[in-house]
């Protein structure tokens, strides 16, 4: 064997020698590692999950009044461009009013040509308003509400009020009085 081959045999067998004494590579956690992570996460999602709960709470109740809200307005509006009075009652199945002052089963909007406070055939439906999710309760002292060709609410003065679970601190009123202007307030209801 010539010399080269010896030089370049002996590096490579020197070669392999320090690659098998190098230390191992660390491939993964500890034990330790793992525990102190989950840890860390426990106690992060132990302080988050209570605020994310309360955040769905406000955000559904305030979105359920909005949407009352909003069928005032229309109702409002409707009835001063139609110059017709314009009716909003409570309603389970879309098509009739079904009386009462409970308004989180739904509630209609609708063209009240001869003011009778009911759907009378021939009267257009302007809007159904869907029942609310969550258990929440929707009531007030006001079984109708009916907006003249003026915009006043003639005889629909009153307060409905929206409340969870949580009472009447976190509840949402919707109040409206005879010239027919409505306003919110929040945590002003009693709810029970």
């Amino acid at each position: 064997m010539n010399g080269k081959v010896k030089t370049e045999m002996a590096c490579n067998h020197t070669y392999e020698r320090m690659q098998l004494l190098r230390p191992l590579t660390q491939q993964g956690f500890t034990l330790i590692e793992l525990l102190v992570t989950l840890s860390v996460a426990s106690i992060l999602l132990s302080v988050a999950v209570p605020s994310f709960s309360t955040f769905i709470q406000n955000n559904l109740l305030t979105t359920q009044s909005n949407s009352f809200y909003s069928a005032l307005a229309l109702a409002k509006s409707e009835a001063i461009r139609r110059s017709s009075p314009v009716t909003l009652c409570p309603s389970t199945n879309g098509t009739s009013c079904t009386g009462g002052t409970t308004w989180s089963s739904g509630w209609l909007v609708f063209a009240d040509t001869n003011n009778a406070g009911v759907v009378d055939a021939g009267e257009e439906i302007l809007q159904v308003g869907a029942a609310f999710s969550g258990g929440n309760i929707f009531s007030g002292n006001m079984g109708r509400i009916t907006f003249t060709a003026n915009g006043f609410s003639m005889g629909s003065n009153g307060t409905i009020i929206l409340c969870d679970s949580r009472g009447g601190s976190h509840s949402k009123a919707i109040i409206l009085n005879n010239q027919g202007r409505f306003r919110s307030e929040t945590g002003t209801g009693s709810c029970g």
